[in-house]
């Protein structure tokens, strides 16, 4: 309780560990919250939860309490995980693919994420997951970083075209990008322009972080 409080003052950090998927993992009292950083970037809750919920928002907690199954490609601290069950009282299944084991294990430790009883969690590669289930989804969650990178196949064309296959009729992409320099904005333009216009209906929404942008793509019934 004392480092909450003080950590209105100061950031207090209280768990480091090196991560061979994700270089430096840190669990911080701030603002009297804890959040999960790497070294350059915030992972889980703080900024991050915020530029997520504002996604959900957008797409509706109605619409979301009427889904089915929704699937979060990144995991980390599990901080979208905790706003669909905590905050818009989602009851259904969710499924969170993370390639960082220590990145769950430290989410488990500090978030409590293993007593979430509609999660399952897979340790995977988001792009060999994407290419082989044999499941659809309601909401599709892509939350992917290596600290301030993000990896080069998430825009690529046939990774964007099987994530919408698995997307159910009137079901959603929610994609958080980071935008660091003009490349970035036009790779996120040329994205949304890639994105068939006589299926998906697509939008960037305007930034409530400076260097995060969220894209929403509604697979159109």
């Amino acid at each position: 309780m004392i480092r909450k409080i003080f950590s209105y003052i100061i950031p207090i950090k209280i768990f480091k560990k090196k991560s061979a998927r994700s270089k430096t993992i840190e669990v911080t009292w701030a603002n009297g919250e804890l959040v999960l950083d790497t070294e350059n970037t915030n992972y889980s809750y703080g900024s991050l939860q915020r530029i997520l919920r504002y996604g959900l928002r957008n797409i509706g907690y109605d619409k979301i309490l009427g889904m089915e199954h929704i699937l979060l490609l990144g995991v980390a601290g599990g901080s979208v995980v905790k706003t669909l069950v905590d905050e818009i009282a989602y009851k259904e299944k969710i499924t969170g693919v993370e390639i960082d084991p220590d990145m769950i294990q430290i989410a488990n430790q500090y978030f409590n994420l293993n007593q979430i009883k509609q999660l399952e969690v897979v340790i995977d590669d988001a792009f060999e997951f994407v290419l082989k289930t044999k499941e659809k989804y309601d909401l599709i969650i892509i939350d992917i970083f290596e600290d301030t990178h993000m990896p080069n196949f998430l825009f690529e064309k046939f990774f964007v075209d099987r994530v919408c296959t698995i997307l159910n009729d009137d079901g959603f992409v929610l994609f958080n990008t980071m935008i660091l320099d003009e490349a970035h904005n036009v790779r996120n333009r040329k994205y949304v322009a890639e994105v068939n216009p006589k299926l998906f209906q697509t939008k960037m929404l305007p930034r409530i972080e400076l260097h995060n942008e969220l894209i929403i793509i509604n697979k159109v019934a």
